[in-house]
């Protein structure tokens, strides 16, 4: 057995999804407190709400995904689909960043901005992994 083929309740697994729960908890609630500014500077002007509420509630769906993450149980498979879904329903987000030069967390340039772009789609992995969501999807 490989750590790709490892079963869902696999100490790896179980472990890479506790630590993505915690991550997701933790910026949810840094959306509603000390990084809801830098936040703010992703949203893109096209969004049809305003900066603030997408933070606040971007922030809220997080905290609801990463306790999801960690106490899930019969319904991991639709938990990771819907991490999954989630990091790419923000990724128009970072990009925004990156075309607007918006500095946040950071990222002050435009390589660092780009370098970041880079990382979501391991984001992506991580959640279908970690649950095993995409192994043991329904065909």
């Amino acid at each position: 057995m490989t750590v790709l083929s490892a079963p869902p309740a696999s100490r790896p697994r179980s472990a890479a999804r506790i630590a993505l729960g915690a991550v997701l908890a933790f910026a949810g609630v840094s959306h509603l407190t000390f990084a809801r500014e830098d936040f703010q500077a992703q949203v893109p002007g096209w969004v049809p709400l305003g900066e603030d509420p997408v933070v606040l509630l971007s922030g809220l769906v997080e905290i609801g995904l990463g306790g999801a993450l960690i106490a899930f149980g019969r319904g991991r498979i639709g938990v990771g689909l819907l991490v999954a879904a989630f990091f790419v329903a923000v990724f128009p987000g970072n990009i925004a960043q990156y075309l607007d030069h918006a500095d946040a967390f950071g990222l002050d340039t435009d390589r660092k901005r780009l370098v970041r772009l880079f990382f979501q789609p391991l984001l992506v992995a991580w959640a279908l992994w970690s649950t095993a969501a995409w192994r043991d999807r329904p065909r």
